[in-house]
């Protein structure tokens, strides 16, 4: 985690006293609460926060499925399992027709949000896009929602297409897209982006870019990936530029935060244990004070996840399907009872979120 020392004016009970006033932490006293406090008392501060925006026992969930519409992708990040060169055996662009029976698929199983993730294709044109969501819009109504991209995905079709981010996000919603992600985050520190993409966007450039979504009219969230070989730094410099970008727009509706998957990547490393990630989503809770919504991860944590609705989470997600972490060694169950019956072990009532055209 690299070797970060703590102030010595910092203390549990001091920062306990400005979380009880509804007072925001530093960068310092998050510092401080990773090295020095225990997993009860980060639980505690947690819970706290979360207890500002959600009652006791209370939790949502949603039944969705991630359609990786292609897996070609120049991008070329090493902690990717994914994708493919362009002329590289195995590449793939899902059809429409494909796609539908995806989504016919998720509405059997009682879900009702599809998430588009892909990559940087550099031959498919906005149209094909635009193509693709207008029809789904047109095939389902406000039976499902949908999130188109991700803004790393946006950022390239964008530049692909010679346009303004602002032109780009009026074109998709003109074709009926409401959602654009925080996908492509990972972790936001240039030097982070420097070591595992080499066309990756700045930091910066992902900002402006996700400005321009929100000024187009559209929504967003935030999302976090740990894991890799980011510093306490890094991530704390990831949570401290989500917290200004959400004073200043009021934009995000949701963070997610999820573990990197190891397994068959370029990378490689060793995967951090459940523990690591039950901490790291408390201190986001904590710090993330200007975000209502919370979410942990089934996707990479499976069962385990639910345990981060004692560790700040409100809401989560059942997933059936999502190529890009599967490849990277994550497992899916759709067994979703035994899953929410985990939830309800921990004392919680979950309910199912559904996620009607523009709401959140």
């Amino acid at each position: 985690m690299g070797s970060i020392t703590s102030s010595p004016e910092v203390s549990y009970s001091a920062i306990a006293a400005k979380v009880a006033d509804a007072a925001r932490i530093t960068e310092d006293e998050a510092r401080w609460l990773w090295l020095n406090a225990s997993d009860e008392e980060l639980r505690s501060l947690a819970s706290a926060v979360r207890g500002r925006f959600h009652a006791p026992g209370s939790c949502t969930y949603m039944v969705m499925r991630i359609v990786n519409y292609t897996n070609v992708c120049v991008a070329q990040c090493d902690y990717c399992a994914f994708y493919r060169l362009p002329g590289q055996e195995g590449g793939y662009v899902l059809s429409q027709e494909a796609v539908f029976s995806k989504l016919d698929e998720l509405l059997t199983l009682g879900g009702d949000l599809a998430a588009f993730n892909g990559g940087f294709n550099p031959h498919l044109p906005l149209d094909y896009y635009c193509d693709l969501f207008a029809a789904i819009r047109a095939r389902y109504g406000e039976r499902l929602e949908f999130y188109a991209l991700t803004i790393a995905e946006f950022m390239y079709l964008a530049d692909h297409a010679k346009l303004s981010y602002a032109e780009a996000a009026a074109r998709l919603k003109a074709a009926g897209v409401c959602w654009i992600t925080g996908g492509g985050s990972e972790i936001l520190t240039e030097d982070f982006r420097r070591r595992h993409s080499k066309f990756k966007y700045t930091v910066r450039e992902y900002f402006t870019a996700q400005r321009a979504i929100l000024d187009a009219g559209l929504k967003t969230t935030a999302t976090m990936v740990i894991g890799f070989d980011e510093t306490l730094d890094e991530r704390i410099e990831h949570l401290e530029r989500t917290r200004q970008f959400q004073d200043e727009t009021g934009g995000l509706a949701s963070f997610l935060c999820w573990t990197y998957k190891p397994y068959f990547t370029q990378m490689g490393g060793i995967e951090i244990t459940t523990a690591e990630y039950l901490r790291h989503l408390a201190l986001a809770r904590i710090y993330l004070d200007n975000i209502p919504r919370i979410r942990t991860s089934v996707l990479t944590q499976n069962q385990k996840a639910l345990e981060g609705l004692n560790y700040g989470a409100d809401d989560f997600d059942l997933p059936i399907e999502d190529e890009v972490t599967q490849k990277a060694g994550a497992t899916i169950s759709l067994d979703f009872e035994r899953i929410l019956g985990y939830a309800r072990e921990l004392g919680f009532t979950p309910e199912y979120r559904h996620v009607a055209t523009g709401a959140k």
